[in-house]
């Protein structure tokens, strides 16, 4: 006689592997869904480097203190890098679609407010609540793409996409930035968020299917609060040191941030639904792919950060044609991005993503001839092939975090990923722009240059640019001949130390990402697995592509 509680097993095993695999067939729609997302992921880049050409315009009209000048500039990544695993979780929760789509309408108001912004503290306010907006639409546009493409050839692709507008978005800010500043005010920058997020909530409502982890368990406020707490403090002071040297507040922000970090990694360990699976990190290509995305940013940063100071105010070229020598970088990280996936499948992971850093950081040890003279084509060339390497790495690396965890847990894991990046920044911007400054602060100044004026000069180039001008002419010329050419042999000995970081990253890279691969069809049927004896979250085969555990 056939035992019922056995028969019923079976039909529920088999009902879950049905769903399963009819859970697997290609989503109709999903390219045009995908065309909406990226639009997400294009003015998020855009946001983070157009304001940077708005600063002069805005701080003309606002007239903020130099601490309000630099809130302005950084409570936006601030906010963003404390809330964005937060968010992810809470899309993994309440709906990833309704999460964009809300994060949206958000981030369009607060673009408005912003460009009217009447005061200093107006500004900042507003600037903190787009970053909280913001931290809502990277995570989400990912996770989206996960659970939008269940064929990893599909989603290799996809995902290229998505990288390839991120950094479309980084280079095209200051192009599109230096035309709306020559033709309108500076709060032009901040209107152009409108009819981007108006296009992207319409169509989005109608294209974008909603995903949701069906078995999150509640969100944890105690980790929510503990993750904003050991972000944020660790960004602070990693960048207010690197800005203003040792203070008396950098320290305990630190230390506080530390112990909150440790206190959530400890409450994850504990909680039956963590905010963050810290399994997750125990699958080897995850761990390498979100190391090497930090030091990769880590490395590049210097040159991000310091190349328009370099473009604008060493070669004196204007915001449009330095955001123009900035292009080829997002053309080549275009092209490189596509290709990705289908190279990374005839190579290997690991060859594609050591290759991309050892080819970035090989770039950057070219910059170390940087000089006010290097021509056009040689900072062309040499941005091209530091976006081709780059595009390579990031979007593979995206692809591996994202093919390494099940579906349910995608926005959690990528954001996790966009917080490397945000770590990888803060961290660079620290490390090298400390070397930069020390370097630079040490130019001697020309005879007869009052101390005043000289100690405006040394503080940043563009201090010396402004002290410059109210010289006389020959006494100008020198002071800012002396200044740029520091600010330069600054530039060049951060670029070698950021090339020792890539080429670093590429061997980490190499070792740690041996055996992984990309997965060739998730449309093949996989056996049924009763739940008892189901993979832990964070394994290669929930995932839906094939992967090597440690």
């Amino acid at each position: 006689m056939s035992d019922p509680i056995a028969a019923e097993r079976a039909g529920s095993a088999a009902g879950r592997a049905g769903s399963a695999h009819a859970d697997e067939q290609p989503r109709p729609g999903r390219w045009l869904a995908l065309s909406v997302l990226v639009l997400a992921v294009l003015l998020v880049g855009v946001d983070a480097t157009v304001l940077g050409l708005a600063t002069p315009f805005l701080s003309e009209d606002l007239r903020p203190t130099g601490t309000q000048l630099l809130w302005i500039g950084d409570i936006y990544s601030f906010v963003i890098a404390g809330l964005l695993v937060s968010m992810g979780s809470l899309g993994d929760r309440v709906g990833r679609k309704k999460l964009l789509l809300i994060g949206s309408v958000a981030f369009g108001a607060l673009s408005v407010l912003a460009a009217y912004a009447t005061t200093p503290s107006m500004m900042i306010t507003a600037r903190a609540l787009q970053g909280v907006a913001g931290a809502t639409l990277m995570p989400s546009t990912l996770a989206l793409i996960r659970n939008l493409f269940h064929d990893p050839k599909e989603r290799s692709l996809a995902v290229g996409i998505w990288g390839a507008m991120a950094s479309a978005g980084t280079a095209v800010g200051p192009v599109l930035g230096g035309f709306l500043l020559g033709h309108f005010w500076w709060g032009s920058v901040f209107l152009i968020n409108l009819p981007v997020m108006a296009l992207l909530v319409v169509v989005g409502a109608k294209v974008i299917p909603e995903s949701r982890n069906p078995d999150p368990g509640p969100w944890d406020v105690p980790s929510v609060l503990l993750s904003l707490v050991g972000v944020l403090g660790i960004v602070y002071a990693i960048k207010e040191a690197a800005v203003h040297g040792l203070r008396w507040d950098i320290g305990p922000a630190a230390v506080i941030g530390l112990l909150a970090l440790l206190l959530f990694v400890r409450r994850q360990l504990t909680l039956a639904s963590p905010l963050l699976n810290m399994k997750l990190f125990h699958h080897r290509g995850f761990s390498g792919a979100v190391l090497a995305n930090l030091l990769t940013i880590l490395g590049l940063s210097g040159l991000v950060f310091f190349l328009s100071q370099f473009l604008q105010m060493v070669q004196m070229r204007s915001p449009f044609n330095a955001g123009m020598i900035e292009l080829p970088a997002a053309i080549g990280a275009v092209g490189a991005g596509l290709a990705a996936g289908w190279v990374a499948r005839r190579l290997s992971v690991r060859l594609v993503v050591a290759g991309g850093l050892a080819v970035v950081g090989l770039s950057l040890a070219g910059c170390i001839t940087l000089h006010g003279d290097t021509g056009t084509f040689a900072l062309c060339s040499i941005l091209f092939v530091v976006g081709v390497g780059a595009g390579f790495a990031f979007t593979v690396t995206a692809d591996v975090i994202l093919s390494s965890v099940p579906k349910e847990e995608a926005g959690a894991a990528s954001a996790v990923s966009e917080t490397a990046y945000e770590l990888g920044a803060a961290l660079g911007i620290a490390l090298l722009g400390s070397i930069v400054t020390s370097i630079y602060q040490g130019f001697a100044t020309p005879a007869g240059v009052s101390e005043h004026v000289a100690d405006a000069a040394r503080s940043s180039l563009g201090g010396a640019v402004d002290a410059a001008a109210r010289l006389p002419a020959d006494q100008s010329a020198a002071l800012l001949k002396a200044a740029q050419d520091s600010f330069v042999s600054g530039v060049d000995t951060a670029a070698g130390v950021g090339a020792v970081v890539l080429l670093g990253a590429a061997v980490a890279a190499w070792f740690l990402l041996r055996g992984q691969r990309l997965g060739d069809s998730a449309a093949t049927p996989q056996p049924a697995v009763d739940a008892a004896t189901a993979p832990v979250a964070g394994s290669g085969s929930a995932a839906g592509g094939p992967s090597e555990l440690p």
